[in-house]
């Protein structure tokens, strides 16, 4: 019995490294391409699995509630962190602050303009996000690491405030409107800046909070995919709709920012998961998740 026993143990050691072992000659191949090569890459994996959703997802307006219903997980791992380990340790609460901020202004627009099914997803959302900044600063600021959570908020709030006030919808709605819905576009794309300075800053991040980051990054990207793929079953269309000059090309541009600013952790967080650990190395530095 104890010899069979050990057989097994040496079968699954050897199918655990006959798996790794692809996985470790992919990631060392891709490491010693140059940085453009890199880019490329990414591009076409990104273009390729937006082609595979336009097949495969019949109506390409889901793919903005899928990003919503993705962001939402995210938010519900949080939860789960919060109240079930009792610590806050590793997440930003400035990136918190920032998305309820986008999410506010997102909501209020949403309310002017349209009040349809992502009113309500919106305004789920902000809720939660709200409740999760109460906890952090109240409930659980013993563990809230402030001293590494020092990305300044004004980085992202002033100009992207300024560059709403100069490039926004040209739509019949108020001035006001208008600036604050190309406001919460802008800082959206943005929001999880103060996250991933604070994982570089500790070189630590805990599982949940990975979920939780990587479950943005899909939900940006599928964010980007419905707009991509609108303007394309439009066939430009869209773009006239939004409006003339630079503020339809802003929008697509900054769906598409949102979405590589996280490519890279991502990417890492995805090798981590396949290749059996969960240790994150970002271009800064090496994040460990315990």
């Amino acid at each position: 019995m104890e010899d069979l026993v050990n057989r097994s143990s040496v079968l699954r050691e050897r199918v655990k490294g006959s798996t790794k072992k692809p996985i470790n000659a992919a990631s060392t191949w891709l490491k010693r391409q140059p940085p453009n090569a890199k880019l490329s890459l990414a591009v076409a994996a990104a273009v390729s699995t937006i082609f595979f959703l336009r097949l495969v997802v019949e109506d390409h307006g889901n793919l903005f509630i899928a990003a919503e219903a993705v962001h939402s997980i995210g938010i519900s791992l949080l939860i789960y962190k919060l109240t079930q380990e009792k610590t806050c340790a590793g997440l930003s609460l400035k990136s918190q602050e920032l998305t309820a901020m986008f999410l506010a202004a997102r909501l209020y627009c949403s309310l002017v303009m349209e009040y349809d099914i992502h009113t309500l997803l919106d305004l789920a959302t902000l809720v939660t996000t709200l409740w999760v900044i109460y906890v952090m600063r109240f409930k659980l600021s013993s563990s809230y690491m402030d001293s590494k959570d020092t990305f300044a908020l004004y980085y992202a709030v002033i100009p992207c405030a300024l560059l709403s006030v100069a490039i926004h919808p040209s739509t019949q709605h108020l001035v006001i409107n208008r600036v604050l819905w190309a406001f919460c576009v802008y800082l959206e794309a943005v929001s999880v800046l103060p996250q991933l300075h604070l994982m570089q800053s500790t070189k630590i991040v805990e599982p949940f909070t990975a979920h939780y980051v990587f479950a943005l990054g899909v939900a940006r990207f599928l964010s980007c995919a419905h707009w991509v793929l609108q303007v394309l079953d439009t066939r430009g269309r869209l773009l006239t709709a939004l409006g003339y000059g630079l503020w339809p090309s802003m929008v697509l541009v900054s769906e598409i920012v949102q979405t590589f600013i996280l490519v890279d952790f991502c990417y890492y967080y995805v090798k981590s998961l396949l290749g059996g650990h969960l240790v994150l190395r970002l271009p800064s530095g090496v994040v460990c998740v315990s």
